[in-house]
């Protein structure tokens, strides 16, 4: 029902949005001619007469009607079919494409997109973009390579082997910001400046974003969204019954925990079988204690781990765990998240990828409040896509690619994903198709303080995120302040020593 929901309302928004077939417009040849000939009518360039060849062949593929264009500079007969691409099609075409693969000017293959996308929200999301994939590249079969663990530490795990390998996905999720050093990216993924250039995606993409999507000089993945990490959700039901309002301190949240736990009701809920939900929930208290300036001064050097405000927040997750479920170890976040659909459990801090998964379960009696102590910052991180340098099948990747940074892309994704488009071009009526959340959410990321996640991969190496994560972990059974703020101290050290600073 969603999927067809989902292509009505596609076709809703063809007003605003481009249209599903690839865009471009059928040429049929007057004379005998070359498609040099042609590139240089049409584009005012022959040099464009690769992506002509192409879009000919990936058309003819889905209409015989269409000529098969053999070799590059073989003769165009008079009568026959063409399709020539729009202007900016054509130009990422020549931009990527390699002459030392001429099996890319035919058209049809795999596109193999690698993700962690298996909950609900944000499965139906990408199937969102498979969805415009296809009207734009119906040639093409797309195989969803997902590999299930929240906050990719499962899929990295598996891509990187594949990486150095030389078998790569075509394309694959990773998050905005130093996750990307993990992955040694000039050497095995492909820089995506040009693509930027000739999408304009610099022009609508928000500075922090840029500033984060940056590494060595260089963009290295296509953003499709953003979102908010620093979130407390709650259950409406609960809240009314006993009189309740979000806490916008720890005091409050601790006064209402204790409410609550006197009634029978499990007052915040959290799942950590992933091993990285807890590390989550300690970031954005981190944020509230230590404030923005100073949480991204945890990752920079400039505010040291030995602060009285990473001591604060220990403290606060510490007294957080005498109010827990009792099963956190055994459940995913969205395992979790079940305690609140069955109105068992008040509270829980989450991404606001919360969000979709709540409107995949049909659950709408949520409501939501920064994490206590955060009001006026927003915890950012970003999902992008890549292009590997050895991937199987780049040029069905850089239409990917486009499809992600597309608006219409972001549009269908995002209102089922839970997150915001990451391009800030949006209209109001096309701000008005989202849900009341993620308009606030749109508001907020405009006027808040941002600052980067580090369980998502946006503030730290990838070894300082593992030793954060770690560190957590640990803390949850010996609840030692001391031992693991030194250990904190410590993992900073070697990281901030490994980045040269």
């Amino acid at each position: 029902m969603r999927r067809a929901a989902l292509l009505v309302f596609l076709g809703l928004l063809s007003w605003g949005l481009v249209g599903w077939a690839q865009p471009g417009k059928e040429y049929t040849v007057p004379a005998d001619t070359t498609l040099g000939a042609v590139a240089q009518e049409v584009f005012g360039d022959s040099a464009y007469a690769p992506a002509i060849m192409r879009a000919t062949n990936a058309k003819s593929l889905a209409d015989p009607s269409f000529l098969k264009v053999n070799v590059l500079d073989m003769k165009i007969p008079a009568g026959a079919k063409l399709w020539i691409p729009e202007r900016t099609w054509a130009e990422a075409f020549i931009a990527f494409w390699d002459p030392n693969r001429p099996e890319d000017l035919f058209g049809g293959g795999k596109l193999v997109v690698g993700s962690w996308w298996t909950a609900g929200g944000e499965a139906e999301g990408l199937n969102a973009l498979f969805e415009i994939y296809g009207g734009y590249y119906p040639d093409v079969q797309i195989v969803n390579a997902t590999i299930a663990g929240g906050a990719g530490f499962v899929f990295r795990a598996v891509i990187k082997p594949r990486l150095i390998a030389g078998d790569p996905p075509d394309t694959f999720q990773l998050h905005a910001g130093l996750e990307v050093e993990g992955y040694s990216p000039e050497t095995y993924l492909t820089p995506l400046d040009k693509l930027f250039e000739i999408e304009g995606w610099t022009e609508v993409l928000p500075k922090d974003l840029l500033d984060l999507l940056l590494y060595k000089g260089h963009f290295w993945g296509v953003p499709v969204n953003i979102h908010r990490a620093n979130v407390l959700w709650y259950d409406r039901a609960i809240f009314e019954e006993y009189g309740l309002t979000p806490p916008e301190n720890w005091d409050e949240f601790f006064t209402i925990c204790d409410k609550l736990k006197a009634k029978g009701v499990v007052p915040f809920v959290m799942g950590n079988a992933g091993g990285w939900e807890a590390a989550h929930l300690f970031e954005t208290i981190l944020v509230s204690t230590v404030g923005a300036d100073g949480y991204k001064g945890l990752w920079t050097g400039e505010t040291p781990w030995t602060s009285e405000g990473v001591t604060q927040a220990l403290e606060i997750l510490k007294k957080v765990l005498d109010y827990v479920n009792p099963d956190y170890a055994a459940l995913s976040w969205d395992g979790a998240g079940e305690y609140l659909i069955a109105h068992k459990g008040a509270m829980m801090i989450m991404g606001d990828w919360t969000n979709g998964w709540f409107m995949a379960k049909g659950y709408e009696d949520y409501g939501w409040a920064p994490v206590p102590g955060t009001r006026g910052i927003f915890d950012a991180l970003s999902d992008t896509f890549c292009l590997p340098k050895r991937a199987p099948n780049p040029i069905n990747a850089l239409g990917w690619l486009r499809v992600c940074g597309s608006k219409e892309g972001q549009i269908a994704f995002n209102r089922l994903k839970g997150s915001i488009p990451a391009r800030t071009d949006l209209t109001p009526e096309e701000k008005a198709l989202f849900n009341p959340y993620l308009q606030s959410c749109m508001e907020d990321f405009a006027r808040d303080a941002i600052v980067p996640s580090v369980i998502h991969g946006a503030a730290a190496i990838e070894s300082w995120v593992t030793d954060f994560k770690d560190a957590v972990n640990l803390f949850l059974a010996t609840k030692n302040v001391a031992a693991t703020q030194a250990s904190l101290v410590e993992a900073a050290e070697a990281a901030l020593a490994a980045m040269g600073q």
